[in-house]
């Protein structure tokens, strides 16, 4: 009686997730366990993400940076029915870079460009680009083609120009 009153319903029972996964859902996240109810909000918001790229590559409304040639004519595109669950089983990266075999592949370990000893996280970068271990971080060390001097001429006339006062009066 104290339930109808005050508009309060006991739980019938722990569900199950409905997609198979041997979590337990609720009604609020339509019967599925939060990691698979967060899968398909995710997938959601790529399939939309997809859609409205294709859409506005189709269109023509591109980014705005004003970089990209404009190219007039009539084109033949053919915009047939798109499959979204395709698209959406697509790693977000593979949709982003294009071509999913053009990817950069990550370089093995850090080593050190002059003795090639793994540095791993404590390798020190240096103005020349390059990665080295701890006893060859000096730019003495490993033969170092920055020029260090005229870099540092160049940080000094920009961070005090030079201020002359005119040496007469103008009238």
């Amino acid at each position: 009686m104290e339930h109808d009153e005050t508009g309060c319903q006991a739980p019938e029972g722990p569900r199950l997730c409905i997609n198979n996964c041997g979590f337990f859902g609720s009604a609020a996240t339509m019967n599925m366990c939060s990691k698979c109810h967060k899968d398909m909000m995710l997938k959601q918001e790529q399939a939309k993400l997809a859609a409205s790229s294709m859409g506005s590559i189709v269109n023509g409304s591109g980014s705005g940076s004003g970089k990209e040639p404009i190219v007039s004519g009539n084109l033949d595109i053919g915009a047939g029915p798109v499959d979204l669950k395709a698209i959406s089983s697509q790693p977000f990266d593979a949709l982003v870079s294009g071509e999913g075999g053009e990817a950069k592949m990550e370089e093995g370990p850090n080593r050190c460009n002059t003795c090639r000893k793994r540095v791993g996280l404590t390798g020190f970068s240096c103005r020349c680009g390059n990665l080295f271990c701890a006893v060859h971080r000096y730019s003495d060390k490993h033969n170092c083609p920055f020029d260090y001097r005229t870099a540092a001429r160049d940080a000094i006339a920009k961070a005090n120009p030079v201020v002359k006062a005119e040496k007469l009066d103008k009238i």
